[in-house]
């Protein structure tokens, strides 16, 4: 996955680089910039003295030392004072100075964490979009993966309107689901897991008129998640790398789905195409129900992307992040 939310702590990720949200002389301080130093032990303070210290939005390199990451980027984020002095562009050129360094070293994974939301005091909710936006453009034209570290969920903030519309959503309907539940003797409740090993799609008879013909009508019936995917991709006028790159998908993973007609993807693979083709709910679930899996409103996960497609919002990233805050799996690998 080119883009993934984790909670871990920065100094134990295994990656080419991590990015240290340092002070201006880089020599060390609280948080994570006094973390990482800890981890890396002296020689990174060291070499850090000969670096003539860092301004703000901009990024320097050093070694990892005893840290698990070969490199670290350190850069160093603007101090929020009310918003109206800079501080979006400064935080941004954080995220692209640093982007742009991993890049020109040939860096496969770069791990963040969330610049400037700690003592600089730049609202979380604000800093996360930027970092998503920024880290988003950048993967729209390279490939990478990209991971955004959240030591804890204290640290990390969606948008609190964009969060109470999502709980009220769910609560609607998942209450709901489990009254219907509660009170059913004769229907099994839903499930959200796979659903058979070989799924029987059902067609109306006007789905079938609609088609030029019965060869053409049954051709579409048998047509697999792979052969699916592939004609929306068509249909849609979208190049593959568009595609895969919208569903926050690795394109090793979308060479081998395009290569094996068979291929059975995850669920969260399979609504990561659906979201990046921009599908209409009934298609979503069509499209889902190809590779063996069904939305269900007993399923909070199921709940929030049923919500973000009736809403025709398709942005990945932000579903992701709204998945994150409620302790859901993310789309993609």
């Amino acid at each position: 996955m080119p883009l993934q939310i984790v909670r871990n702590d920065i100094t134990k990720m295994e990656c080419d680089a991590i990015v240290n949200a340092a002070n201006s002389s880089l020599l060390g301080g609280g948080g994570v910039d006094g973390a990482i130093h800890q981890a890396a032990g002296k020689k990174l303070l060291a070499e850090c003295k000969t670096l003539g210290g860092c301004k703000t939005g901009e990024a320097k390199l050093t070694k990892g030392y005893r840290l698990p990451s070969r490199f670290v980027i350190h850069t160093v984020g603007p101090i929020w004072q009310g918003g109206a002095n800079g501080e979006e562009e400064l935080l941004r050129d954080c995220y692209r100075h640093s982007l742009a360094l991993a890049k020109e070293h040939d860096f496969e994974t770069v791990a963040f964490p969330l610049i400037s939301s700690g003592a600089y005091g730049y609202p979380k909710d604000q800093a996360l979009q930027i970092a998503t936006e920024e880290i988003a453009a950048f993967l729209d034209q390279n490939e990478m993966t990209v991971y955004l570290v959240v030591f804890d969920k204290a640290a990390y903030q969606i948008g609190e309107e964009r969060f109470s519309k999502i709980a009220a959503y769910i609560d609607d309907r998942y209450v709901n689901e489990h009254i219907l539940q509660r009170t059913s003797q004769v229907l099994p409740p839903p499930t959200a897991a796979r659903a058979f090993s070989a799924p029987m799609p059902i067609y109306s008879s006007e789905a079938i008129q609609e088609a030029n013909s019965l060869e053409e009508a049954l051709k579409t019936i048998d047509e697999s998640f792979s052969e699916m995917l592939l004609r929306k991709i068509d249909e849609k006028g979208m190049t593959d790398a568009e595609c895969y790159k919208k569903a926050n998908i690795d394109r090793k993973l979308f060479s081998k789905i395009r290569g094996d007609r068979l291929y059975r993807p995850s669920k969260t693979t399979a609504i990561a195409f659906a979201i990046a083709l921009e599908l209409p709910l009934e298609e979503a679930r069509d499209m889902l129900q190809k590779a063996g899996f069904a939305l269900s409103h007993s399923n909070k996960f199921d709940i929030i992307i049923e919500y973000f497609i009736t809403q025709k919002n398709y942005n990945i990233f932000e579903i992701n992040e709204a998945l994150f805050a409620f302790d859901q799996a993310l789309l993609g690998v």
